[in-house]
């Protein structure tokens, strides 16, 4: 089934999601740093090509997901990817469509334990809009602090997640996409500086 529904995208599963990982790993490992995956996302159409690229490069069967605010792109998840669906508890991977939901996702969302700080959820988010906040930013990957252009949904995330007082090294990690492709990630152990 998945072989079929992938006959309609011209999204080749295993050359386009090498280019999406390697990006998205670029990302995480500079978490300053705005990457693209249009190429690769404009192979696949939908509701939201960018996040069915994301999710076709990092899940799997033995992966769980969330979709908040589009039931289409879930049920295109579900066929494509074969994971498994789970309420955003419980979810390793959320995407969030609609900004509106992101406060119950980020104050419930999986956080990792002291001894398994991994086992945290990726939160997937829809980032449209004007770049007109200025996120300052440290942790790993950073080489003393970081500034970078962010939407007011990225800063309002960010304080959500800093809301949560996570013990060290607990967390969850963040993935912003655009329509356009840019992407850019948080990782659990990036702080915002004020």
């Amino acid at each position: 089934m998945t072989s079929t529904l992938l006959r309609k995208h011209s999204f080749d599963i295993v050359f386009d999601s090498q280019k999406v990982y390697r990006l998205i790993l670029e990302a995480v490992s500079n978490p300053a740093r705005v990457v693209n995956i249009s190429e690769s996302a404009g192979k696949l159409f939908g509701s939201c090509p960018e996040f069915l690229a994301v999710a076709l490069t990092l899940l799997d069967m033995e992966t769980s997901y969330e979709v908040i605010g589009d039931d289409t792109l879930s049920d295109e998840i579900a066929s494509m990817t074969l994971a498994r669906r789970e309420n955003a508890e419980s979810a390793d991977f959320i995407f969030v469509c609609d900004p509106d939901g992101l406060k119950t996702v980020i104050e419930n969302a999986k956080s990792g334990t002291l001894s398994d700080p991994h086992k945290s959820a990726t939160v997937v988010v829809r980032n449209n809009g004007n770049t007109e906040c200025r996120l300052k930013l440290s942790g790993p990957g950073i080489d003393g602090e970081a500034e970078l252009p962010a939407t007011q949904t990225a800063k309002d995330a960010l304080a959500l997640r800093d809301r949560q007082n996570y013990e060290y090294p607990q967390g969850i990690d963040f993935i912003f996409i655009s329509g356009a492709g840019d992407l850019f990630a948080i990782p659990r152990l990036v702080r915002r500086r004020i």
